[in-house]
């Protein structure tokens, strides 16, 4: 999770004291990019389910949108105080996409690494080529990434988030669990063995 959000930071180019906007900042990928983020000096908000903004307030978004709103592009004007956004980070795509392209700021950048709400978008191209945007796609990252995340962890500068551990003898209940999207960060299925010893 945490790769793929620093290659799609990286390929967005976000600097220090920029503004970016995250989507899906509860899951796991989201909740990492809000903390990759300020680990760059940048400043994150997010959007995330209801009943889940104290948690991506608590790893360091600056303010939290709550999914579904009826006016984004205000909702986010009004969150960051009317400052630009530079770079939106999604991972969600589907029927907000036009919205997200018009939050940018001109010369603003869009990268992706994900599309849960839907893949297929509709996009006015005016949007895109009046304002000069930059798109990225994103799937992996590379080996300065890497390196780049280890040295935040030991710096403490990221902690990934664990919304639950399972027995691999409980897997189906994760399963469930996952679908329900009640759970902020990752969760984690380890060997029946693994879990008896960190039990005892």
């Amino acid at each position: 999770a945490y790769l793929t959000g620093e290659q799609m930071l990286e390929r967005a180019g976000l600097r220090a004291g920029e503004r970016v906007l995250v989507t899906g900042a509860s899951g796991g990928v989201g909740s990492g990019i809000v903390q990759l983020a300020r680990a760059r000096g940048a400043i994150p908000y997010a959007i995330a389910g209801k009943g889940k903004e104290q948690a991506v307030l608590d790893i360091g978004a600056e303010k939290v949108i709550t999914r579904g709103v009826a006016d984004l592009p205000a909702a986010v004007n009004e969150a960051t105080g009317g400052q630009p956004i530079d770079v939106v980070a999604d991972l969600v795509g589907g029927a907000i996409f036009n919205d997200l392209l018009r939050i940018l700021r001109p010369e603003g950048r869009y990268t992706t690494a994900g599309a849960i709400a839907g893949p297929v978008v509709q996009l006015d191209l005016r949007t895109m080529y009046l304002k000069q945007l930059q798109l990225h796609g994103s799937s992996q990252g590379t080996r300065a990434d890497f390196r780049r995340i280890v040295r935040y962890i030991e710096e403490k500068k990221i902690k990934p988030l664990v919304g639950g551990v399972y027995k691999l003898s409980d897997f189906h209940r994760a399963q469930t669990d996952f679908m329900a999207k009640d759970f902020v960060g990752k969760l984690v299925v380890v060997p029946d063995a693994v879990a008896d010893t960190a039990e005892g």
